[in-house]
């Protein structure tokens, strides 16, 4: 305890707040609209919520004091995306047992150490086109957001723009600044849903079933080893720390199962708020930097705990700045992800099949976008990789 309090910095404790408060202006707004188009209560909203926070709490707190690095947790981004269209369809009870599924797979990969193997076995151009045709119409809906509330979007827009320019690390928080404000302003602000109240975790009855597992699980697999642990590792190994992915990707997977009842749809290293926190900004020792995760994982659990407050905070504003913030909040990762899936040019044509299908959102023999843009883009990937019979003679002089 002595050592804690010896290394904690102004610094420090403002940088893991701030990364907090980013995952939660941004990400957040998904799991909303998640919820809506599966019509959940707000109870189950709230257990949700409460889930993934606390979640991230305890195992960042824990991993970061037994490591001493700055290990952010949080809950997977593309994975909330991908629910927007899976939960109306299976349902809550079968999203859970997906979860499950998903969290044992994980958890699997994390014990045996097999992480490094599977990433360098799976072209990364079809995990980025995964990726980013999952994220696609979120950044579509932030102009057709725009015919409703042109000034809001627009001024979000323009804000986001130019933080982009000037401090790209805080766009998104002056994003959810300016809506705000404009919101007010124009008196679209519903004061009057505002509640205060604590957040009550409800326990879900998990259902198990080969639809779920193909179209839910697999994807939350992928997306999650590739899109979240494989950046995350990225991050801290950049910021000159060695800590073993193992342990990271098994306790995760533990902490993802066992809340997965309550609503967990999976826990997962951080990658662009981890930044904060791995960065200078934090403390210039990086011995010291495993504070700012700290104070951002004591942060998740306070907002984790007041859990209804939060859902009926985002109902009180207009859907069209929902919307908004969301498109903003993910045009990185949607650019980046199409960025790596054409990154080589050998594997280009399957990043781009991947991509066009899963953004598609085609459905068939009940089987969702997101599995067909897999196998589309592996078989691409194949067929491209394929030896060419050696049926052409060399030329008179050249090599073979």
């Amino acid at each position: 305890m002595n050592d804690l309090f010896k290394d904690a910095s102004l610094s420090a404790v403002l940088a893991g707040c701030i990364a907090t408060v980013i995952s939660y202006a941004g990400p957040l707004v998904i799991i909303f609209q998640a919820a809506d188009s599966a019509q959940l209560s707000n109870a189950q909203l709230s257990s949700w919520i409460w889930a993934i926070s606390i979640g991230s709490a305890l195992l960042g707190g824990l991993l970061s004091l037994r490591y001493k690095v700055p290990v952010v947790i949080a809950w997977s981004i593309p994975g909330s995306a991908l629910l927007v269209s899976q939960l109306p369809q299976l349902g809550l009870n079968q999203a859970v047992g997906a979860y499950l599924v998903a969290s044992l797979i994980i958890g699997v990969v994390g014990l045996s150490g097999a992480f490094d193997r599977i990433i360098a076995r799976l072209p990364g151009s079809i995990a980025a086109g995964l990726q980013a045709g999952i994220l696609f119409s979120f950044g579509t809906a932030l102009f057709e957001s725009l015919p409703a509330k042109p000034w809001l979007v627009l001024a979000m827009f323009a804000t986001y723009v130019s933080m982009r320019r000037l401090l790209p690390r805080y766009a998104v928080m002056a994003v959810l600044l300016v809506g705000a404000l404009m919101t007010w302003l124009n008196g679209d602000f519903k004061g009057d849903a505002l509640v205060l109240g604590l957040a009550t975790p409800t326990l879900i009855t998990p259902e198990f079933s080969v639809e779920a597992t193909l179209n839910l699980a697999l994807p939350l697999v992928l997306v999650a080893l590739t899109g979240q642990f494989m950046p995350g590792m990225a991050v801290l190994r950049n910021a000159g720390y060695q800590t073993p992915a193992s342990p990271l990707i098994s306790a995760s997977a533990l902490g993802s199962a066992l809340l997965a009842p309550f609503g967990c749809h999976g826990l997962n290293l951080a990658a662009v708020t981890a930044s904060l926190c791995t960065g200078r900004e934090a403390h210039e020792s990086p011995r010291r930097r495993y504070i700012a995760a700290l104070s951002g994982s004591l942060l998740y659990l306070i907002l984790g705990i007041a859990g209804a407050t939060l859902v009926s905070l985002f109902a009180a504003f207009p859907k069209e700045l929902i919307a908004a913030l969301a498109g903003l909040a993910l045009f990185g990762a949607i650019s980046e992800a199409l960025s790596r899936s054409s990154a080589q040019p050998a594997e280009r044509d399957a990043g781009l099949f991947t991509f066009l299908v899963t953004a598609s959102g085609v459905s068939l023999l009940g089987l969702s976008a997101a599995f067909w843009g897999l196998l589309a883009g592996v078989i691409v990937h194949v067929a491209m990789q394929a030896r060419r019979p050696s049926s052409v003679a060399a030329l008179p002089g050249e090599k073979t």
